[in-house]
């Protein structure tokens, strides 16, 4: 049984004669946020566009709950919610209006409507603000009202935009929280280019850089992309710098004054059982070895190479 909601298969799209987008593939399942990750001008938003129906791929295909987008385009869409980049509010309606004028967008039947607009105001939590113009609300509350019209429909696939985008941190952590609610019940596809971003509210990576996908998997594995090559050590007897380069696979040592070194490694495999063997038989007395935990940065340029 197929338990992907998502398929991208080839995606490409050109503006004249440069490619945006080349060859991206991947499958997401139907829970869960998923950061699309990459720099200014990577592909990212073309890749959205293409996803949420905006904009027509010059090649290859995306396929939706079974449903291909570029051959079914409107019950394509019935399952995904969109929020791009710069949210499509109308700053003189009421909020209620504007999510009323959403719903009929969307295609919510008549007598459903009023309970949709007030069930989704209260999701996110703007519900005391549905009599007051869109123009005279706060940008985070702003950006609400923009996450509510993507999940008014109650689609399976939320496509969020780079949403934390111009919002101060109290804003940051607040739409956080909203999109972890949200993906409980469906899969939320959040892109960025700001890397604590990805860290704090995404499970899986989908990197792009220069229009291709250079990194897919879990956040976790995103972390240990690159090895560790420096380790910290600290020895109670301290010894001369020699000694720790008798060690095989330390490259150098550096003593940082007291009981503390910092080791440079060349093949970090099993390096730490050998040096607290080397430390045992010339007691050493370590009291503490760690790895220099490698930035989220210093992936990223590395998959940017």
């Amino acid at each position: 049984m197929d338990t992907s909601l998502i398929s991208v298969s080839n995606l490409s799209h050109r503006y004249n004669t440069q490619w945006a987008v080349r060859g991206v593939s991947f499958d997401l399942p139907k829970t869960g946020i998923y950061g699309l990750l990459g720099s200014n001008g990577a592909g990212k938003s073309t890749t959205m566009n293409v996803m949420s129906g905006v904009l027509k791929q010059t090649e290859g295909e995306v396929i939706v709950g079974g449903i291909s987008l570029s051959k079914d385009p409107i019950a394509a869409k019935k399952l995904i919610g969109f929020l791009p980049q710069h949210a499509p509010l109308h700053p003189d309606t009421t909020v209620e209006e504007y999510l009323t004028n959403c719903g009929r967008l969307r295609k919510i039947p008549g007598n459903e409507l009023k309970a949709a607009v007030n069930e989704v105001m209260e999701k996110v939590s703007i519900a005391h603000f549905s009599k007051r113009l869109i123009r005279n609300l706060s940008g985070g509350y702003q950006q609400r009202v923009g996450i509510a019209q993507a999940i008014i429909h109650k689609p399976a696939l939320i496509i969020l935009d780079e949403p934390t985008n111009g919002l101060d941190p109290n804003q940051i952590i607040e739409v956080r929280k909203l999109v972890k609610d949200i993906a409980k019940e469906r899969a939320v596809i959040f892109s960025t280019h700001i890397l604590t971003e990805v860290h704090a509210i995404c499970d899986h990576i989908l990197m792009i850089d220069r229009g291709k996908l250079v990194f897919s998997g879990r956040t976790q594995e995103f972390d240990e992309y690159l090895k560790p090559d420096t380790l910290f050590v600290r020895l109670l007897s301290a010894p001369p710098v020699e000694e720790l380069l008798h060690v095989e696979g330390v490259n150098s040592a550096e003593h940082l004054g007291g009981a503390d070194y910092r080791l440079k490694i060349v093949n970090a495999s099993g390096i730490a059982e050998r040096i607290v063997s080397e430390s045992v038989r010339r007691n050493w007395r370590m009291e503490a070895i760690h790895a220099e935990k490698t930035s989220l940065n210093d992936v990223f340029s590395e998959l940017s190479k």
